[in-house]
């Protein structure tokens, strides 16, 4: 079946945020922001900018009825700076205004005079300086520091890897209209619809139960509107309530990259130890995670970091301390992966470390690791591992070394170009690390015409997971899918949902919806027992919208049964909730069983190189993947193309670039290269790995959001060793993103370069 939301893509007919027709009255917001990134506020002229045309209101801090305050997990964020400001980026004042166009040259109006302070932009320096935003988190298994006596190869170093902006196609943004007793309706473009109805009771003083957040779609996420977009909920919620007016903003492209936060940037320490079999005996890391000027969910995401740091791999003692560091850049939060993807690159950049000065290929030290089934996570969980399988049946598929001896072939005849391969090992938990999040609620309704209504916690944002989700209800049902219509995410139809988020959505809301969908089926049999022949002595079962005793028709279609129940006063609605069942985990021991399960997969990565000029490309990713068993092949493939796209870029061209001021210069799409159809990998070949493991996936199909973005990080090794393949004698630093420009300097630019 495909993607349920093709045809109005296509056709221009989604609705976005932007799609909403406004109410006469609306008005538009603008932010003005600190342009400095630290300092303290001496002086905040609205005079000019009150007074412009257009122009309703100025709002700062003082004005707000509520609490100045939208931290979720630590109170350290405030929605508009009052006496300091600790970003460039920081909202200072909101400008109201009839006009978009009016509402930006009135921002441009306000006067500021900031006595500035020193500004870190280094998380390191940070942590120098002691300025973390929690105690430091980490886990420890066996006895790292006693094994590595014993071990045959010891090596030390240090990995680096950037941010990365999120680039949705839709910018962040809201709606909102004032209802009646006080009350706000918000359309938000949001991963966390109850965040966002949460922050806005905090900011405004109302309560939740008048606060209604309704969300269609999204233009994309990636993580960055899992927290990030409550701040523009807010400031349009706090405009609406201040000026009794409907308030809109859509954040312009450039707004947008100025003042959202990034994936984390990382920088890391790492010990590794191996005996003479190449079996890694110890590893010892520390992160050292840049946050930006708030928590905001850098903490969650510093212990997913933690979670991940072995990635696929086995090792028996494991040190692993994560420090969240406070800088003073915006904000840093969640992007599809949530510090996953740092920690496998630090262990990888370890690999691939021993792998050169033992003078043997990365993979002989991966494979030779790979984690097996009963074996321990360093948290603790137990594994149930497809990993050593997804290696053999790549190995099977793609001939490994085949292709690398295809690669030293072309090597040996060409002056200037070289090919590498590496292969990348992927194992990623499935859950949400915080327990409690490990919930969902679906209210699915029949109607007398026979057509269904579902409504779940999930948002759909160009995943797929309302195709899912209503393959659910037809499957349960045994309906066309044209019968079931999966509805807005709403807090008053669905309360106190967890984001969208963690690759989790379909498995969670999925779940509640067979619960619900059972449910009523269930009770819509007893009625088919007492309206057909024998039926309470028989097995009866709906295919295809009729109702069957025995494998033999009976007559009864499903219309007309939905009818006779209702008749008879049988309720076709139901309410289901769903919480994860067996996952665990305490903090004060630092261990227990956090994830329902791993998804698994790897892949092999071909690139070129053109040694002359830095520039390269990405021949091939061809990969098996533990999808379990896939529900909807075409969507599930359309996530792997796409998170391996994402992951590439992320680890070759995508820069995040901050000034020692803490100005934002990769600040349009003229300075932030993503990639584009001349840099995705020419060839992506995806085989599902074959298994029978049995998991708690939604109809054992596995998700498939956030682990194919770690396939990316084959690009950035293989890049290495074609580097390597032109010159032995160089070894790059452990630096992401590998740039053009860095593999020039690797090149050139170091000594040993020709």
């Amino acid at each position: 079946m495909k993607n349920l939301d093709s045809s109005s893509h296509v056709r221009g007919e989604s609705i976005y945020l932007d799609d909403i027709p406004l109410l006469q009255g609306t008005l538009f917001a603008c932010v003005f922001d600190s342009p400095v990134a630290h300092g303290q506020i001496k002086r905040l002229d609205l005079s000019r900018a009150s007074e412009a045309v257009g122009v309703e209101s100025v709002i700062t801090a003082s004005d707000l009825i509520g609490e100045n305050e939208i931290g979720g997990i630590v109170k350290d964020e405030p929605l508009l700076a009052d006496t300091e400001v600790h970003f460039q980026g920081m909202p200072v004042a909101i400008v109201l205004a009839d006009s978009e166009e009016h509402a930006h040259a009135a921002a441009k109006l306000i006067e500021i005079e900031i006595e500035e302070f020193e500004a870190i932009t280094e998380p390191r320096v940070a942590y120098r300086k002691g300025s973390l935003i929690a105690d430091p988190k980490r886990f420890i298994l066996g006895d790292s520091e006693r094994a590595f006596v014993d071990c045959d190869h010891v090596f030390e170093g240090r990995a680096d890897v950037n941010g990365q902006e999120h680039l949705y196609i839709e910018t962040q943004g809201a709606y909102v209209i004032p209802n009646e007793n006080g009350g706000l309706r918000i359309y938000s473009s949001t991963q966390g619809p109850t965040a966002v109805q949460r922050c806005v009771s905090g900011v405004t003083a109302i309560p939740m139960n008048l606060i209604e957040v309704d969300v269609t779609r999204l233009g994309g996420a990636f993580g960055g509107k899992e927290d990030q977009a409550n701040a523009w909920a807010s400031i349009c919620a706090v405009g609406a309530q201040l000026s009794g007016r409907p308030v809109k903003y859509a954040l312009h492209r450039m707004e947008d990259m100025r003042m959202t936060g990034k994936r984390h940037p990382y920088s890391a320490d790492y010990k590794i130890g191996l005996d003479r079999h190449l079996k890694i005996k110890a590893y010892e890391v520390v992160f050292y995670q840049n946050a930006g000027a708030a928590a905001d969910l850098s903490l969650p995401v510093l212990e997913r970091t933690l979670f991940h740091c072995t990635n696929a791999y086995f090792i028996p003692n494991v040190t692993a301390t994560a420090y969240s560091c406070k800088t003073n850049l915006p904000p840093n939060t969640a992007f599809r992966g949530f510090g996953g993807p740092q920690g496998m690159f630090v262990i990888e950049s370890a690999i691939a470390h021993a792998a050169e000065k033992l003078e043997v290929r990365a993979r002989i030290l991966q494979e030779n690791n790979l984690i097996d089934s009963g074996e321990e996570f360093p948290y603790g969980q137990i594994a149930e591992s497809e990993a050593r399988t997804s290696w053999k049946q790549a190995n099977e598929a793609f001939d490994i070394s085949t292709l690398e001896e295809k690669a030293r072939e072309f090597n040996r005849s060409s002056k200037y170009f070289r090919k590498a391969i590496a292969v990348q090992p992927v194992c990623f938990g499935i859950s949400f690390t915080k327990t409690p999040m490990n919930q969902a609620r679906s209210l699915v309704h029949v109607y007398t015409d026979g057509s269904i209504a579902v409504s779940t916690g999930a948002v759909e944002m160009g995943q797929g997971v309302n195709t899912k989700i209503a393959q659910v209800a037809e499957n349960v049902f045994s309906l066309p899918v044209e019968k079931v219509k999966v509805h807005t995410t709403n807090t008053l139809r669905i309360a106190n949902t967890s984001p969208t988020a963690a690759s989790a959505a379909a498995d969670l809301n999925g779940k509640a919806t067979q619960q619900a969908c059972e449910k009523i089926l269930e009770r819509l049999m007893e009625v088919a027992g007492e309206l057909v022949e024998g039926g309470k002595e028989t097995e009866l079962s709906i295919r295809d919208g009729e109702v069957f005793r025995d494998d033999e028709p009976t007559g009864l279609d499903w219309v007309t049964l939905v009818n006779e129940a209702h008749l008879r006063r049988v309720n076709l609605s139901e309410h289901s909730h769903y919480a994860t069942p067996g996952i665990h985990f305490d903090w004060s021991t630092a261990k227990g069983h956090p994830f329902a399960y791993h998804v698994y997969g790897t892949a092999v990565v071909g690139v070129t190189v053109d040694c002359l000029r830095g520039r390269y490309t990405v021949d091939f990713v061809k990969n098996v993947h533990d999808f379990g068993k896939s529900m909807n092949t075409d969507v599930d493939f359309g996530q792997i193309e796409g998170g391996i796209a994402q992951g590439v870029g992320w680890m070759t061209m995508e820069e995040v670039v901050y000034d020692d001021a803490g100005a934002l210069r990769s600040n349009a799409l003229s300075t932030y290269k993503i990639p584009d159809i001349y840099s995705v990998p020419e060839i992506v070949e995806t085989k599902a790995l074959e298994t029978e493991r049995q998991n708690l996936a939604i109809y054992s199909s596995k998700a498939v959001g956030e682990p194919p973005l770690m396939y990316g990080l084959g690009a950035y090794f293989a890049i290495r060793s074609a580097i390597r393949a032109y010159d032995s004698s160089l070894s790059p630093e452990f630096d992401a993103p590998f740039t053009p420009e860095k593999v020039l300097m690797d090149l050139y630019g170091n000594p040993g370069g020709e």
